[in-house]
């Protein structure tokens, strides 16, 4: 077996509560293994991605119990892709948040920051329903800490609102789960590929109920109209560095929609065509509904906010069309809106900081005043998803992916269109924050340590636009693994080596 695909899911595991235990009143000792600790998480995750690039399949079987009876762990090329994202996103939001001292606001950041590295690596690499749902309500716990941080009452009401929501989620999750397993007795996704498919013909209609319920949980994690109200109360009330980390918990969503749909249920199998046929609706209104809120939002935090829900509007609509060439695109566009999500959550955050909240009003000119407004220019850029960053190529293999569908021309108009929102939406948000200044200057100076996390978010964007070609053909492969599963399932099935 090969044991570091554990590793990430230990790592932080042990971390947190040894955070709790030695270190809860010292601030300096738990910001030192804090970071040490995720550039640990972060070497784990590029070995993962390393070995997964030569094309093996890395199972690891806790107590050596053989599958579908025992838990398994499985990296492969999608799994270790987004552990790899997590980590890099982790790195620039704990500079950010050393840097600006947000972690002095509360008790416990850092143990709840590792709490949610654990549910998030567990999450992607997981080959189990049922472990999906627990590194679910892990992530839950976690990120509700990590959202009330520091206090607050709307920050606490929009926090019970996210919990609520997510636990009547956890609720259909529970309900999908045994409806599954009472159909096909198994929960592990490779076992439920080869069982759904032999799923007699009146028994299909309780697995597509399965299968819509699990959809619905995902699309509330994924915040897909109908279901995505919770999320801009959320995240524009949430600490600036806790939203930029949220950026990848609604990509857990639609990571999870990938996995069961293509592997656990089968794209050919008898609840198969239950995800496109709701989705791609479901996508199109998010895209227009998030890009129409960022055209009305009257503060940075909501307009970020949206920006998330528009920017899953747009993956989903890739997805949604489940076939190798449109996941390849939705997953470099998945790359690109999370980097460049959390970058402009991380920009909020400095320029709350120094003008004492994030309407779209005229104010005081701010320290560094020159260079947050280019890095709002250059994030804005790759939020709207505009050349020269690498957004607008995602979007371009999206729309040359969608020319063999029926409905080409409507999900060419959404993403057209709302792209055409965005600019004009975050244009309005620069001229409000950066041009129309009064004289009076803002004293406090901006941080070096939360600047160079945004920069190097942006770095890896301009690195991604520099290599498309390469990481292309990388995402191509993953995606083209998703619809052939078979090596997938011998892994975990058949006892074979990584």
């Amino acid at each position: 077996m090969n044991h570091w695909i554990i590793a990430p899911v230990v790592l932080p595991a042990l971390l947190a509560p040894l955070l709790v235990l030695l270190a809860r009143n010292d601030l300096r000792a738990q910001r030192l293994l804090s970071g040490a600790g995720t550039v640990g998480f972060a070497v784990l995750a590029g070995v993962l991605l390393v070995q997964a690039s030569a094309g093996g399949i890395g199972v690891y079987r806790l107590g050596d119990w053989p599958a579908p009876f025992g838990i398994v762990l499985v990296a492969d090329r999608l799994a270790t892709l987004m552990l790899g994202l997590s980590a890099a996103l982790a790195l620039a939001v704990l500079a950010h948040v050393i840097g600006t001292g947000w972690d002095a606001r509360g008790r416990h950041f850092h143990a709840l920051f590792q709490f949610q590295l654990m549910g998030l690596a567990g999450a992607f690499l997981t080959g189990d329903a049922f472990n999906l749902f627990v590194f679910f309500e892990v992530m839950l716990i976690a990120s509700y800490g990590l959202m009330i941080h520091g206090g607050g009452r709307a920050r606490l009401r929009a926090g019970v609102q996210y919990v609520v929501m997510n636990l009547a989620g956890s609720v259909l999750f529970l309900f999908a789960l045994g409806t599954i397993y009472a159909v096909t007795g198994t929960l592990n996704m490779a076992d439920l590929a080869v069982k759904a498919a032999a799923v007699p013909a009146s028994e299909a209609g309780l697995l597509r109920v399965g299968a819509v319920l699990l959809l619905l949980v995902f699309a509330i994690k994924a915040a897909l109209v109908p279901l995505q109200f919770w999320l801009p109360a959320t995240y524009a009330s949430a600490p600036g560095p806790v939203a930029a980390l949220f950026a990848i918990l609604t990509k857990v969503g639609v990571y999870a929609i990938l996995r069961m749909f293509t592997l656990g249920f089968g794209v050919d199998g008898p609840a198969g065509d239950i995800g496109g046929a709701l989705l791609l609706p479901a996508a199109g209104v998010t895209l227009l509904l998030g890009m129409i809120g960022v055209m009305g939002a009257r503060d940075l935090g909501q307009m970020a906010a949206f920006a998330v829900i528009g920017s899953v509007g747009t993956l989903m609509l890739g997805v949604a069309m489940f076939t190798p060439a449109a996941t390849g695109a939705a997953l470099f566009y998945l790359i690109h809106s999370t980097l460049a999500a959390g970058a402009m959550f991380l920009v909020a955050d400095l320029v709350r900081g120094q003008r004492g909240g994030l309407r779209l009003v005229p104010g005081p000119r701010m320290a560094n005043h020159g260079l947050l407004a280019a890095l709002f220019f250059a994030v804005a850029i790759g939020v709207a998803g505009m050349p020269p960053l690498p957004g607008f190529l995602g979007k371009l293999l999206i729309l040359d992916a969608a020319r063999a569908e029926p409905a080409v021309w409507a999900i060419w108009a959404a993403i057209l269109v709302g792209s055409l929102l965005a600019v004009a939406g975050l244009a309005r948000a620069g001229a409000a924050l950066f041009w129309a200044t009064s004289d009076a200057a803002v004293p406090e100076p901006s941080q070096p340590l939360a600047l160079a996390g945004i920069a190097g978010l942006l770095a890896a964007l301009v690195a991604l636009t520099a290599a498309a070609g390469p990481v292309s053909g990388w995402l191509n492969a993953a995606a083209a693994a998703l619809y052939a599963p078979a090596p997938y399932i011998a892994a975990v099935l058949g006892g074979g080596a990584p």
